[in-house]
């Protein structure tokens, strides 16, 4: 049995807020750099470039890429063999976001209440998943999901006669609708399976996924390919202002589901893709 003190996570969960709002991720960077390259809208091209300048200056001079620093999703895998000692794993989750959004002088984006609407001054509670798995290993990765590509996510139950086409116009349908709104070029996170919501959760998931990294599985990773493609043609391009590049990648999740459900999620991340992992 492997002890773990409340308190190093707390500290890694603030750590781990304010390094997401601060430094886009390598995989996106290279990925933008790429659509610079292939975009040949012009002012597709300048708002990719302002893109990749605001991500420099945030990274050097140490500000959140975006004034929208999001609601904190954890996702914690911890194995049956580690035991939280000084305090509980919940509360040591949400004192870590509570302490870095704080510290990282990132807005508190949270409200107590959807309808009363008052802030709760400290960006919690964090949306956390757990999963059990075997062993000791306890890992913890952190998205900052901002509300204006999160508000243009959206879910279908389908059913088993719409196929993998349905699924397609499903998703690139989607995509359509939410047009410059989620700050393209973005991430489309896809669940396929499970139920209600499992695919809700798989879509969310997906976008954990490196940027470029496909699915194991070849079929889903045809199937990524072609969306990708599609979803490119429909010339939304960068901010919205046209062009070929609408989105860096694709990932789509699937799980076991009822024979008579299709359930489909899509789950859009803006170009400002903020998220790590580490193990404690």
């Amino acid at each position: 049995m492997r002890e773990v003190e409340a308190e190093r996570i707390a500290q890694a969960v603030a750590e781990l807020c304010v390094r997401v709002n601060y430094r886009l991720g390598e995989d996106v960077l290279r990925a933008l750099k790429d659509a610079l390259g292939r975009e040949h809208s012009e002012l597709g091209r300048w708002a990719l470039e302002q893109v990749l300048e605001n991500a420099r200056i945030a990274r050097e001079g140490k500000f959140p890429l975006c004034q929208d620093t999001g609601v904190a999703v954890v996702f914690v895998r911890m194995g049956q063999e580690v035991r939280i000692v000084g305090g509980s794993l919940e509360e040591a989750i949400q004192e870590g976001v509570r302490r870095g959004y704080r510290e990282g002088y990132l807005r508190k984006s949270v409200v107590r209440d959807p309808l009363r609407r008052k802030n709760t001054g400290d960006n919690t509670p964090a949306v956390v998943h757990y999963r059990v798995v075997p062993g000791e290993e306890l890992e913890i990765a952190l998205m900052a999901k901002g509300a204006g590509s999160e508000n243009m996510s959206g879910l279908a139950m389908l059913t088993p006669a719409d196929g993998r086409d349905g699924v397609r116009r499903f998703v690139v349908e989607q995509v359509r609708r939410a047009g410059g709104k989620p700050c393209p070029p973005v991430i489309v996170g896809v669940g396929i399976g499970g139920n209600f919501e499992l695919c809700a959760l798989l879509a969310k998931e997906a976008l954990l996924r490196p940027v470029g990294e496909r699915n194991p599985d070849p079929f889903y990773a045809r199937m990524e390919e072609e969306l990708l493609s599609e979803i490119n043609s429909l010339g939304i391009g960068p901010q919205g202002f046209g062009g070929r590049v609408t989105a860096l990648d694709v990932h789509v999740e699937a799980a076991p589901c009822h024979i008579a459900s299709l359930p489909v999620a899509v789950n859009i991340q803006c170009h400002s893709a903020r998220h790590a992992k580490i193990k404690i």
